[in-house]
């Protein structure tokens, strides 16, 4: 029992000796600062009295690196849904995920609520295979809850050797009860771009998520799509439904393939407004760490055949980025629905211990300086998707970063059932299998969004008609709460 209180003793007066320490250090620190930056040493004092507090009386015998890092994951993720501080294998696994091929089940998830959430399965990946959606919460994996889990935490369970199985309990906004998949693990390999000669001079193009390989693929489908019509492609469509993303020079050097030399792509504002970057459809832009051009070449009518982008709620970041440059240049009729909102910029700050942090330093603009936060980019020519019966956006996570310029933030919905369909949740395999054959192998004829995206470039005159249409279009009125009642 003595040495137990002395311990006690001891450790208490470790945690309010690491105070005092602290406390002087930052002191000393703040008085070298105008009043304006100094730091909350009252604030730091009371964290160092946590930290004994829980040394001295927690149930357990916590290490120091554990505490510390649980507070260190803690402040980043208070911050917004897109920052976190990850460890040395977190910051591997990042790394690993933009190269285009690693182990896993192919989606791109978030978070919300505490929970996990799909923010969109990637194209022809076990995930998609399994049925998974946009939209739908992962509430257990292997059994084990969700709630609290960080996005990490969760990649970290999901990922394993390839062959193995898991077992994801999915919670979805259209079904009554959770839907429970088992899938196997397979190293992931993403083919970015897929394209298709729809008709003869019309060409189709699939990005499905923009990595390092993603500029060099397009150009490299362009030249086939050319040489297919013996360089009489009158018109292209661009599909970036439900890609989630990727990397920024992906999104600048494919909106330079249809820009001229020179035209702005997308810039940024950090703190208090202030500018930062300013990207545009030259090479030093979408060039970074590249040999040579992944544009060279690409065929000349890119920068003038009509071009119709389309896009749906699980089009989020990179996808927004260019969907809104072409579309404020009127060089694409933007087509579907309105995207995710994704318009904030992270920066991955490489730490001294092999770690990193991923912090939001900035919101992107496109060209006509409109941001996408929370609001998404608004199509040109709305068309919905009678089987999407949910969609989630950026509005719908908690902690998230408004719209600086003050717009009213659009959240997620969910839609009835066309009644000519079938009731939710209640699709056979054969349905299912139809389904994933048509978002891999195009068909304007069951497609509606996919359709109308065709009729414009096969009509110079109502796509030029249709370009711009959704600037033009008056603000959403805002409804009177008296005159309701």
């Amino acid at each position: 029992m003595a040495n137990s209180t002395l311990k006690k003793v001891a450790l208490y007066t470790l945690g309010a000796f690491s105070g005092v320490i602290l406390s002087l250090s930052v002191q000393s620190y703040a008085a070298e600062k105008d009043s304006q930056s100094s730091l909350p040493v009252q604030s730091i004092r009371t964290m160092a009295e946590v930290y004994g507090q829980i040394k001295a009386n927690y149930y357990q015998d916590k290490t120091d690196e554990d505490l510390l890092e649980g507070a260190m994951k803690g402040m980043v993720a208070g911050l917004d849904p897109h920052s976190e501080f990850m460890t040395k294998k977190d910051y591997t696994d990042l790394k690993e995920s933009t190269s285009g091929e690693f182990g896993g089940l192919g989606m791109e998830i978030g978070a919300e609520d505490s929970f996990v959430k799909v923010i969109a399965p990637i194209e022809d990946t076990p995930a998609e295979r399994a049925g998974v959606k946009s939209g739908d919460f992962i509430a257990k994996i292997d059994g084990v809850s969700t709630r609290g889990m960080t996005v990490h935490e969760a990649v970290k369970k999901m990922r394993g050797k390839p062959g193995t199985s898991i077992t994801l309990t999915l919670s979805r906004k259209d079904v009554n009860k959770p839907i429970t998949v088992k899938i196997t693990r397979a190293i992931i390999k993403v083919k970015s771009v897929r394209y298709k000669l729809l008709e003869p001079g019309y060409g189709y193009v699939r990005i499905s998520q923009f990595q390092e390989r993603t500029v060099t693929a397009l150009n490299d489908a362009l030249k086939t799509l050319h040489k297919q019509n013996s360089g009489a492609l009158k018109g292209l469509i661009i599909d970036l439904r439900d890609d989630p993303g990727g990397l920024l020079n992906g999104a600048v050097g494919v909106s330079a393939a249809f820009l001229k030399e020179g035209q702005p792509v997308v810039s940024t504002k950090g703190r208090d407004g202030k500018e930062g970057l300013k990207l545009s459809s030259v090479k030093k832009d979408y060039m970074i760490g590249m040999g040579q051009d992944p544009l060279a070449g690409v065929p000349a009518e890119m920068k003038h055949i009509p071009i119709t982008i389309l896009i749906n709620s699980g089009s989020a970041s990179a996808s927004e980025i260019v969907a809104g440059a072409l579309q404020d240049h009127k060089r694409a009729v933007v087509v579907g629905t309105q995207s995710f909102g994704k318009g904030s910029v992270q920066t991955v700050l490489p730490l001294s211990n092999g770690g990193a942090v991923k912090l939001t330093t900035a919101l992107y603009y496109t060209p006509n300086d409109r941001s996408i936060q929370a609001q998404g980019i608004v199509p040109d020519v709305e068309v919905k998707d009678k089987k999407r019966l949910f969609e989630s956006r950026e509005a719908d996570l908690a902690g998230h970063i408004g719209n600086p310029s003050g717009g009213t933030e659009v959240n997620g919905n969910i839609f009835e059932p066309d009644e000519a369909s079938s009731s939710p949740g209640a699709k056979d395999e054969k349905e299912e299998k139809e389904d994933l054959s048509s978002r891999r192998e195009p068909n304007p004829a069951k497609d509606d969004q996919l359709r109308k995206a065709l009729e414009l470039v096969k009509s110079p005159a109502q796509w030029q008609k249709s370009l711009g249409l959704a600037a033009k279009k008056p603000a959403p009125k805002k409804e009177n709460k008296e005159d309701k009642e």
